[in-house]
């Protein structure tokens, strides 16, 4: 699946933090810039799709999934956990804790 291998590229990037990355960049600024990030990538996911076009929203969701990604690594957490979840509510027999 290319989100792990996203995810997998993005935590290389965590450990070895090279110097010119935009990635690295992001980590460095820390968490609530991370956080950021993902709000204003969301909020330009929800503009393209009232407003805008199919094209821009792909392309805005594609930001906002890889800024989460990016908070994720951050957070010590993967995509994988977010699908799990998912999965786990897709279980007819879950139940919201």
């Amino acid at each position: 699946m290319f989100l792990t291998e996203l995810q997998d590229f993005i935590e290389t990037r965590y450990k070895e933090m090279p110097e010119g990355s935009y990635t690295t960049s992001l980590f460095k600024d820390g968490l609530n810039r991370m956080a950021q990030k993902v709000g204003e990538e969301a909020l330009e996911l929800v503009i393209e799709a009232t407003n805008g076009t199919n094209d821009r929203l792909v392309y805005e969701g594609s930001d906002m999934l890889y800024h989460l990604i990016v908070l994720l690594t951050s957070k010590g957490l993967r995509i994988e956990d977010l699908a799990a979840e998912l999965a786990e509510r897709h279980n007819p027999g879950w139940k919201k804790h």
